[in-house]
C-alpha cells in the first residue's frame, strides 16, 4: 500500500512566521506533527510519503504514485484544503481525512471517502481493521472516548526534511482542566489531562537527536502545566538527565497558563531543562470581561507581575490578547496597549473575539441569536462571527488602534527593550552564534537597517543592546526580525526590496 499524507498550506498571517522564516532560509516555522504521529500507526510495510505543501509544492505524479491520500487540517487552511480534494479527485485517488478541521465539519466534505475523527489512536486501528477485512471500511470512524495517551505512537520524523522547519514539535499531553468559553480546546480534547510517559517522550527526543536536529522545540500541549505533580515528578526530571547527557542539543518553548508564575520550583526546573519560553493567554486586563469568559486562572492577581516574575526565572513570555467581550468598555483599546507595552510580551497576538464552533461562548451566543458566520481560524483578520455589543465601528477602530500602537516600529523597539530589562536568562542550553544567525543578521541589516522604514530606530536598539545587554543579542535580533514579520502581516511597513528565501 502506498500512502500519501498531504498537509495543505498556511496562508500568510501572524503566527505563520513567513517574513521572519526567510531571514533565517527556513520554509515553514512548524512540521505537521499529527500527520506524522498517524503515520507511525500504519502497517510498517507500508510505503508512505509525506507533502508539506508549506515546504514544496504537491506534484500530479505524487497523487499518481498514490493509493490512498491521508490529509489532515486546521479551519484556516480551508481553501489549501479545497485545493487538495479536487486534485485527488482529478486523479482519482482516495481520500482519508482527520484532524479539526474535520472533526468539527466533515459533513461539508462529501467528496472525501474516509474520515478518522476525533483521536486517531482510537479510530485509526478501526479503519485498519475493516481496511484488511472482506467488506468495505465505513465512511465515518468518530468516537466520544478520549484516547489514553500511553498508546500514542512515537512520530514518523524521518517524513520530514527537517532542515526546512525553523522548530520540532512534540506533544506531552491532551486536554486542559481549565474551562475558558471562547476555547474550542476543551470540546475536541476534553477536560481531563492525558499524558504521556517520560520515556515516550525520551524516545521521542531520541528520535529528533538521531535525525541530527539541533535547536529548539515546540511541546504542543495546549496547556503544558496542566497537571504539574507529574510535571515536576516524572517528566522534568527525565527530561533534564537526558538533555544533560546530550550536552543540551534543544530548547523547548510550551503554552502555559498564567499560574505558572505561582510555582518558582516550577520556573527553576523548566530553565535548568532548557525551556526557553512560554505561550500565555492572557486575554485582558479588564477583570469584568475575565469573569465573563471564564478564565479563572486570571482572575484576582496583578497579570503584569506574573509575566515579569516568567520573565526573570528566565523564561520569554508570548501572549494573546482579545478585545470584543460584552464587558469591554471603549478604555479597554488603550488599557491593553498599557499593559503590552510595561510587560514587554514582543510577540502579542491580539485579536477578535470570535465564537469557534462547539464553544461555550459559540452555543451562548447561538441561544441569543447574535451569530453571523462561522469563525475564520484566523484571529488577527479583524473578523467577527456574531454581533458584538460594542458598535461594530468602535470596536474595529479600536481594535486597529492596538494593532498600530504596539507594532509600529517606535513603541515596538520600547516593548523590546522592556522585555530585556525584565528577563533573565538561565536556561542552560546558551545560544551561539551559528552560521544561520550570521546569515540572517547580514540580511536584516540590508532590509531592515537599510530598505525598511525604521532602520533609525533599529540602529538605536542595536546599539542600546550591545551597551546594556551584550549576552542577549541573539534574543534582540529575534525580536527585531519578527518584528518585521509583524509589520508585513499588519501592513504597517514599507520596503524597497522583498527578503529573499
Amino acid at each position: 500500500m502506498k500512502i500519501l499524507m498531504v498537509y495543505p498550506k498556511y496562508p500568510d498571517t501572524y503566527w505563520s512566521f513567513t517574513h521572519a522564516l526567510r531571514f533565517i532560509s527556513k520554509k515553514a516555522a512548524v512540521p505537521p506533527l499529527g500527520l506524522i504521529t498517524v503515520a507511525a500507526m500504519l502497517p510498517p510495510e507500508w510505503e508512505k510519503k509525506l507533502i508539506d505543501m508549506n515546504i514544496s509544492a504537491l506534484k500530479s505524479s505524487d497523487l499518481q504514485w498514490a493509493d490512498y491520500v491521508f490529509i489532515s487540517a486546521m479551519y484556516i487552511q480551508k481553501e489549501s484544503v479545497s485545493e487538495v480534494i479536487n486534485r485527488c479527485k482529478a486523479n482519482h485517488v482516495k481520500i482519508v481525512a482527520g484532524g479539526p478541521l474535520f472533526t468539527q465539519e466533515h459533513q461539508n466534505y462529501p467528496q472525501i471517502d474516509h474520515f478518522i475523527l476525533n483521536e486517531a489512536e482510537i479510530t485509526m486501528p478501526e479503519f485498519l481493521a475493516d481496511l484488511f477485512s472482506e467488506h468495505e471500511p465505513d465512511r465515518v470512524y468518530s468516537t466520544t472516548d478520549y484516547a489514553e495517551m500511553k498508546s500514542s505512537p512515537v512520530p514518523e520524523f524521518n517524513l520530514l526534511k527537517v532542515k526546512d522547519y525553523a522548530f520540532m514539535s512534540m506533544q506531552f499531553s491532551r486536554g486542559c482542566p481549565y474551562a475558558c468559553d471562547f476555547c474550542e480546546i476543551t470540546s475536541l480534547l476534553g477536560h481531563k489531562v492525558r499524558m504521556k510517559t517520560p520515556g515516550q517522550i525520551i524516545s521521542e527526543m531520541d528520535a529528533l537527536y538521531k535525525l541530527n536536529w539541533r535547536g529548539p522545540v515546540s511541546i504542543v500541549d495546549d496547556n503544558f502545566t496542566g497537571n504539574k505533580k507529574v510535571i515536576k515528578t516524572h517528566l522534568l526530571p527525565a527530561m533534564k538527565k537526558w538533555m544533560h547527557q546530550h550536552h543540551y542539543p534543544f530548547t523547548f518553548n510550551i503554552q502555559a497558563s498564567i499560574d505558572l508564575s505561582d510555582d518558582p520550583e516550577l520556573l527553576h526546573m523548566l530553565t535548568e531543562t532548557g525551556f526557553s519560553s512560554a505561550f500565555i493567554g492572557i486575554e485582558t486586563p479588564l477583570e469584568e470581561s475575565l469573569l465573563e469568559c471564564k478564565k479563572i486562572q486570571n482572575h484576582n492577581r496583578n497579570l503584569l507581575e506574573s509575566v515579569k516574575t516568567i520573565q526573570r526565572s528566565g523564561i520569554q513570555v508570548s501572549g494573546g490578547f482579545i478585545v470584543g467581550f460584552d464587558s469591554d468598555t471603549p478604555d479597554i483599546f488603550q488599557q491593553q496597549i498599557d499593559f503590552i507595552q510595561k510587560s514587554g510580551i514582543v510577540a502579542a497576538m491580539v485579536g477578535l473575539l470570535n465564537a469557534p464552533k462547539n464553544t461555550m461562548l459559540y452555543k451562548r451566543l447561538e441561544s441569543e441569536n447574535r451569530l453571523i458566520s462561522e469563525a475564520t481560524g484566523n484571529n488577527t483578520d479583524s473578523s467577527m462571527n456574531f454581533i458584538p455589543k460594542m458598535n461594530r465601528d468602535t470596536l474595529l477602530e479600536g481594535y486597529h488602534k492596538i494593532i498600530e500602537n504596539i507594532y509600529a516600529v517606535k513603541p515596538y523597539y520600547e516593548r523590546t527593550r522592556q522585555l530585556l530589562r525584565n528577563y533573565q536568562r538561565k536556561h542552560v542550553s546558551q545560544k551561539k552564534m551559528e552560521l544561520s544567525y550570521i546569515g540572517a543578521f547580514v540580511k536584516s541589516i540590508g532590509i531592515i537597517g537599510i530598505a525598511n522604514q525604521g532602520r533609525r530606530e533599529f540602529w538605536k536598539f542595536m546599539a542600546w543592546t550591545l551597551f546594556r545587554h551584550p549576552t542577549l543579542i541573539i534574543e534582540a535580533f529575534t525580536c527585531v526580525v519578527y518584528g518585521y514579520h509583524f509589520r508585513v502581516v499588519f501592513g504597517l511597513t514599507k520596503s524597497k526590496i522583498n527578503v529573499p528565501g
